[in-house]
């Protein structure tokens, strides 16, 4: 039989057991927390870098599993702690309300009845016999009506209110209990049900079937607990204004909302990079069970891109990298994810890497572009040791090929690089605001169509927050008319453009009245999406060929050749790569590899670690 709360109850409930409850549950999560790390910088790690073989092989397998118990128990019971602590919170409006009306029918000399309605005295007078009119009482309603227990629906009926002018002062009080008992009882449903969620099946296996549930359970938490935390959370804020916000909060506040809002705290632009990684790291294993649960080519891309990261995550660094740290993670758009090797904070360079055409969180993003800031990490980090290289991935690049086809020409617009920047300019500002240095270097680099959008960040209002340097790679341009537009001095602009790169090399589109229709053309006719984009530009050209006036020769798609003596950047010796046969153009995609292209990478490596004076330069277009 189900005990339905009484206002007797709600007055004397102490919500203060509810938060000692809390409490309890918040030491379990902190302990585990204790022991993930543990296991994970203790031991993990060092037994992966001194063991080897079939037995080291099946330790590291069972301390893997128990790294991912304590990080599941650590999330369960934070989810725990905060949906006590958020019941209490709920609670205490409903019992406020109860007790103030409790004290002024008190005041007035009423009598609250068992069952919520409030008896009054004689009060007023008879105009026939002049006598006081008879007490009598008034149940409470949520519609506030002056009737009985088994009258009070619809609307209020004046005719039938008792004369005594004590009854409508004891139907308001009435009515406030009715209310005020109501508010709780849904309340404590709510979270009834919440808390059933929060356990687990007995003899614990955490696979992707508990994180798919884990999902859930966080998704119920953030469901009862409304705007307990969520609405001080300062979203409209500038990232130092977060910053400080973040460092006034008590640990237990800060624990919480890493335990409910893990995927809001650790992509908000100005909390520090070591709570952004704690954050993105569960919210990791969230959103791998989020979308195990899910069908559809979307989520399976997104889970494969997931896994990627979450399994270099849990490896020891390769090849002598620094740290990684996980400063942004999402399923939103075509993804979001921003990993860095190195800590941003604490490192005196940093560097933000922004991938171009073609992108989205998958497994190529996992692979190849996290392996790009890998690679520039340790090159930097040649030169000084106190270094941090990002690959940020917070916007929709265009795609190719797209679902929809009017989407494929999207490449020839601006549209989502624009979009990007305001999004990266609020990323750099963050940056900025959380560096531990005085006057921190800081390289914000865009590849492809990224350089377009790190090139109209820089021409945003202000240009990208703490920018030094920009490095432009196989850019189609800008939209800059020289480096000058860029807001660093042009002599803080490098490039780096290959000469078989043909991205670097498509018509101007201002002068090619053909290029979106020999776009389509070429897209259509065929199979790779790269090579329907040099076969759109040839589509362009054609139509340049046909008669439309020259453009200046230093003109490319995105306005003037940032490889080009008029736009005046420094231009830094890359290899020419290989011939551009399609559909591969891999001169393209060889600036950060080291192997592939010992003299870019070298260059981007110098430059990220403030020592440009020591680049290689190419001779102008």
């Amino acid at each position: 039989m189900t005990t339905v709360l009484t206002w007797q109850q709600l007055r004397d409930l102490r919500l203060s057991e509810f938060q000692d409850a809390a409490d309890g549950w918040g030491e379990v999560s902190n302990r585990a927390d204790a022991g993930r790390d543990r296991v994970s910088n203790e031991m993990t790690n060092k037994l992966a870098e001194t063991q080897k073989g079939e037995a080291a092989k099946a330790a590291l397998g069972r301390l893997t599993r128990l790294d991912r118990n304590f990080e599941y128990v650590y999330t369960e019971c934070g989810l725990v702690r905060t949906a006590l602590n958020s019941l209490a919170h709920e609670l205490s409006g409903p019992q406020r309300k109860l007790k103030g009306a409790l004290e002024d029918a008190a005041s007035l000399d009423f009598t609250v009845q068992g069952d919520g309605s409030v008896s009054y005295p004689p009060g007023g007078e008879n105009l026939i016999d002049r006598k006081p009119l008879p007490p009598g009482s008034a149940a409470g309603s949520s519609y506030g009506t002056p009737f009985g227990p088994h009258l009070h629906v619809g609307a209020p009926q004046p005719g039938l209110v008792p004369p005594n002018p004590n009854h409508a002062k004891a139907q308001e009080i009435a009515d406030r209990i009715h209310q005020a008992v109501s508010e709780a009882r849904e309340i404590d449903g709510h979270f009834s049900r919440t808390l059933a969620r929060l356990k687990a099946a007995p003899g614990l296996t955490v696979d992707t079937n508990t994180w798919t549930d884990a999902a859930a359970d966080a998704a119920a938490v953030r469901g009862a607990a409304c705007d307990y935390l969520k609405s001080d959370i300062p979203m409209d804020r500038t990232p130092a204004e977060r910053k400080a916000w973040w460092a006034h909060l008590t640990r237990e506040q800060r624990e919480e909302y890493l335990a409910v809002y893990p995927d809001v705290i650790g992509n908000l632009d100005g909390i520090p990079a070591e709570v952004r990684d704690t954050a993105n790291r569960d919210n990791l294993q969230l959103l791998i069970g989020k979308l195990e649960g899910q069908d559809g080519e979307r989520a399976q891309t997104q889970l494969a891109g997931l896994r990627g990261i979450d399994r270099q995550l849990r490896a020891a660094p390769i090849g002598g990298s620094p740290p990684m740290y996980l400063l942004g993670i999402g399923d939103q758009g075509l993804g979001r994810a921003i990993v860095s090797f190195g800590n941003p904070d604490t490192s005196r360079n940093v560097s933000a890497y922004v991938p171009g055409l073609g992108t989205a969180l998958d497994a190529d993003f996992a692979r190849n572009d996290v392996k790009r800031a890998r690679d520039t990490a340790i090159g930097a980090q040649i030169h000084d040791s106190s270094t941090a290289a990002i690959v940020w991935l917070g916007y929709d690049p265009p795609q190719l090929p797209a679902d929809r086809l009017a989407d494929n020409l999207a490449v020839t617009k601006d549209t989502h690089a624009r979009i990007g920047a305001v999004s990266y300019d609020a990323f750099m500002a963050g940056i900025s605001a959380t560096n531990e240095h005085s006057n921190p270097h800081i390289t914000a680099i865009g590849h492809s169509y990224g350089s377009l959008t790190v090139g109209l960040a820089a021409q945003r209002e202000g240009g990208i927050p703490g920018a030094d340097d920009i490095i432009l790679l196989g850019s189609p341009g800008t939209e800059a008319r020289t480096a000058d537009d860029l807001g660093v001095g042009r002599n803080h602009v490098f490039v780096g453009a290959a000469e078989n790169d043909s991205v670097t090399q498509l018509p101007d589109r201002a002068s090619v009245f053909g290029l979106g229709q020999g776009f389509e053309a070429g897209y259509r006719s065929q199979a790779s999406p790269v090579t329907g984009v040099l076969a759109g530009a040839a589509g362009a050209a054609t139509g340049f060929l046909l008669g439309n006036e020259a453009a200046p020769e230093s003109k490319i798609y995105y306005g003037t050749d940032p490889a080009h003596e008029d736009f005046g950047a420094r231009r830094f010796r890359v290899s020419d790569g290989p011939s551009a046969e399609l559909p591969d153009v891999p001169a393209h995609s060889n600036y950060f590899d080291p192997e592939r292209d010992e003299q870019s990478a070298g260059n981007i490596a110098l430059i990220v670690a403030g020592r440009s004076d020591g680049i290689s330069t190419q001779e102008y277009r």
